[in-house]
């Protein structure tokens, strides 16, 4: 291990590497995790030799420009402060760095953080996904980062237009569109908090991705009969299959909505189904074959079994349970 840490890192981390590993080693990392972080702190000390850099200069804006740069290059682990952490509280025991600089927050960090606020209070979105607006965002704000600080105030939309440009091609449709909503969402509040005196957020264009294009292509004709006649109808369980296909068939409903559907949702006289829509939105569904009780297999999955009426009305909000 003496040998490969040496090996690894031969610029200003070198004396301390040893003492570093002994200290991971001591906090249960095991030597797979060992061996990876060992191998980000060899990618720092690079970086810090071919920038002319000591030890003794890693502070809050020289990692966030590091960090930046390691991002840039195509990097998916060990791009953020929090990998940081375990070297910088290291060397602050040390001394070698300075405390206060143990966990750094740079300019990056102190606009990526405020804007997470402003996400979860008043745009109203989860944690979660917060965290992805801040991953997908963080590469162009670390972008405006001049000599430790950030140049916002002179952003401009070709700015924003050639960021995109060099952004998003060569990814997934949904990944493009994640950068441009989040980079829109970011302009705003720029824009909100006085940040930027234009607002911006028009200037992102669009990811060419057309609307449906992604659907299954429909069944033919001759298909879904085939798929109507694989129900066995004498049975209650193929009357059920029965009525769920048609009900997705005829009607275009969702399989949710199928799946919520109740004894109570179906009106037999006037042949109309209720269907809960997003957020508990009822909306009328007209089915005309329901106006002839006796002739839907609707009603014969319903009526076949009067005892088990309790049954029957959990049948098309749980399939299986039937």
């Amino acid at each position: 291990m003496v040998f490969l840490l040496r090996s690894f890192v031969r610029g200003p981390l070198e004396p301390y590497v040893l003492g570093f590993a002994d200290e991971l080693t001591r906090f249960g990392y095991t030597r797979c995790s060992l061996e990876q972080h060992v191998c980000f702190i060899a990618h720092l000390d690079r970086w810090l030799a071919a920038e002319q850099l000591g030890v003794g200069d890693l502070t809050a804006a020289v990692v966030e420009w590091y960090l930046g740069e390691r991002r840039a290059a195509g990097y998916v682990n060990y791009r953020s402060v929090k990998a940081m952490r375990p070297l910088l509280a290291y060397l602050g025991e040390l001394g070698v760095v300075a405390t206060e600089e143990a966990v750094p927050v740079g300019p990056v960090s102190a606009l990526l953080e405020r804007y997470r606020c402003y996400l979860i209070s008043e745009r109203g979105l989860t944690a979660d996904t917060a965290r992805c607006y801040l991953d997908a965002i963080r590469p162009f704000v670390t972008s405006r980062l001049r000599a430790g600080e950030l140049d916002l105030a002179g952003l401009t939309a070709a700015d924003v237009t050639g960021f995109v440009l060099s952004a998003c091609p060569g990814r997934a449709v949904g990944s493009a569109k994640l950068i441009v909503t989040t980079l829109r969402s970011l302009l705003r509040f720029l824009h909100i908090e006085g940040v930027i005196a234009t607002p911006l957020a028009t200037a992102v264009p669009s990811v060419a991705g057309w609307r449906l294009a992604g659907l299954p292509r429909a069944l033919e004709p001759e298909q879904l009969r085939r798929l109507f006649a694989s129900c066995d109808r004498r049975r209650r369980l193929g009357r059920r299959d029965y009525a769920i296909l048609l009900l997705l068939s005829r009607l275009g409903l969702r399989a949710g909505e199928v799946a919520a559907l109740g004894l109570d949702d179906l009106d037999w006289r006037v042949g109309e189904i209720t269907v809960v829509g997003k957020g508990n939105r009822a909306k009328g569904c007209r089915c005309r074959p329901m106006s002839a009780p006796r002739s839907s297999p609707i009603c014969d999955t319903a009526d076949r079994r009067p005892r088990r009426a309790a049954a029957c009305s959990s049948a098309l909000k749980h399939p299986t349970r039937c």
